[in-house]
């Protein structure tokens, strides 16, 4: 069985909760780097997002215990939320994400 490459550094994204200096509540990001794929959302993933109102965008492929519940994540300066995530095997964890709006 091939060796799976992952030449993609993505930073998984979770948030906790925190206090900002006018003492008011805030979500603050935790941020997490890993190794993915890049890879093209299949024409189904396009389907199946479009049908709820969204357009998947981008797929990353990572190990499966790196992934911790994390809601959104970025890659090359873009930020992305998770809109699925689907375990292929035990070697692979699709991430089907659309660009987030901030």
């Amino acid at each position: 069985m091939g060796q799976t490459r992952r030449d993609s550094l993505i930073e998984l994204i979770s948030y906790t909760d925190g206090i900002s200096e006018m003492r008011d509540p805030i979500r603050v990001p935790v941020k997490r780097a890993v190794f993915a794929d890049e890879k093209s959302v299949r024409q189904s993933e396009s389907y199946q997002a479009a049908a709820v109102g969204l357009k998947a965008e981008v797929m990353f492929v990572i190990w499966p215990n790196e992934y911790e519940g994390e809601t959104d994540l970025e890659f090359n300066g873009k930020l992305y939320s998770v809109i699925r995530t689907f375990k292929r095997d035990v070697r692979d964890l699709e991430i089907i994400c659309i660009e987030s709006k901030g």
